[in-house]
């Protein structure tokens, strides 16, 4: 899958954008931003169909990003997995369910859960005319629970908002209406980090398999200050450049997931993986690996000239099945 927007999804976009002050956007981005990253939730900055359409614009590129990584991970260790159904709890503008609906086009049942009115109704504009147009809308809170069941449940950057001492109901909530594949997608930072690390104890009481990223149902073998996450580049507008004042033409955004299935889905024969950009080196090639026993530091020499060609294409994030 491509990390970046879809055709029909970026000219949805582009129509939201007719006539649009892109200052304002600009403007309304770095607001929405500083209200999020000083705690605050979709409730205090989505208020309004601008808000909603600035967080799209700056914001929603890089979580579909992130979702079609995710996506193309589960469809690797998951192989027969073909959903029919999807609940994207937190869906904000829907970016998730786009990408699932690319990585699974067999998709016909979309539920989108969200407690926030602009969102919802942007997700709907954004959808006109695409397969996701018949999606059902619920507005709700997470801390609900009663969520109505699918094959596929997604909840991408939606956990953040849910206090710590909630985290657990919500994971117990997210994991009932699951009959085949929960996908969790979070910030890659350490707080993103050590959300999925709690909902990965209680989804592992549970009985829940791990597909990835982990190799292992042991406690993560990762101390502070390293954590797990990943990145992924993507590439910017003229529009989404103009949202974040930037220059550059791409982006890189770093994500942290955990992906679950039910028992007896079929999962693939599980890897070491890599847990961060290889080191390359005349030598060789220095490998950070996560396996069944832990993290390690691999060498590969470059006279060891077949595990070094191997070493080559490996790349953050990927298995290494040498």
């Amino acid at each position: 899958m491509s990390p970046d927007l879809p055709p029909a999804l970026r000219s949805a976009i582009d129509r939201e954008m007719a006539g649009v002050s892109r200052q304002s956007m600009a403007e309304r981005t770095a607001a929405t931003t500083t209200a999020y990253r000083a705690g605050g939730t979709s409730a205090s900055a989505i208020r309004g169909r601008d808000d909603a359409l600035a967080y799209a614009l700056a914001r929603l590129p890089a979580t579909y990003a992130a979702c079609a990584e995710v996506f193309s991970e589960a469809g690797r260790m998951i192989p027969g997995f073909s959903p029919q159904s999807l609940l994207d709890a937190g869906c904000g503008p829907g970016g998730g369910s786009w990408a699932a609906r690319e990585a699974w086009p067999g998709l016909s049942q979309v539920t989108w859960l969200d407690a926030n009115p602009p969102f919802l109704e942007l997700a709907q504009r954004l959808a006109t005319g695409s397969a996701l147009a018949a999606a059902a809308v619920r507005r709700g809170d997470l801390l609900a629970g009663a969520y109505p069941g699918a094959d596929l449940v997604l909840a991408s950057y939606a956990l953040a908002e849910i206090a710590e001492a909630d985290l657990a109901r919500v994971t117990g909530h997210l994991w009932a209406a699951c009959s085949g594949v929960l996908a969790l997608v979070e910030p890659g930072t350490p707080a993103g980090y050590a959300r999925l690390l709690a909902a990965r104890r209680v989804l592992i009481d549970a009985g829940a398999v791990v597909a990835a990223p982990c190799p292992h149902h042991e406690a993560c073998p990762l101390v502070g200050p390293d954590w797990c996450h990943f990145n992924v580049r993507l590439a910017r507008s003229r529009d989404h450049r103009l949202a974040k004042v930037a220059e550059v033409p791409y982006e890189d955004e770093k994500y942290a997931y955990l992906l679950v299935a039910r028992p007896g889905l079929g999962i693939a024969p599980r890897h070491p993986r890599v847990l961060d950009r290889p080191r390359v080196g005349k030598p060789g090639i220095e490998l950070k690996l996560c396996g069944p026993d832990g993290v390690e530091r691999r060498f590969v020499a470059r006279r060891d000239k077949p595990a070094h060609a191997v070493a080559r294409r490996l790349d953050w994030g990927d298995v290494h099945e040498g």
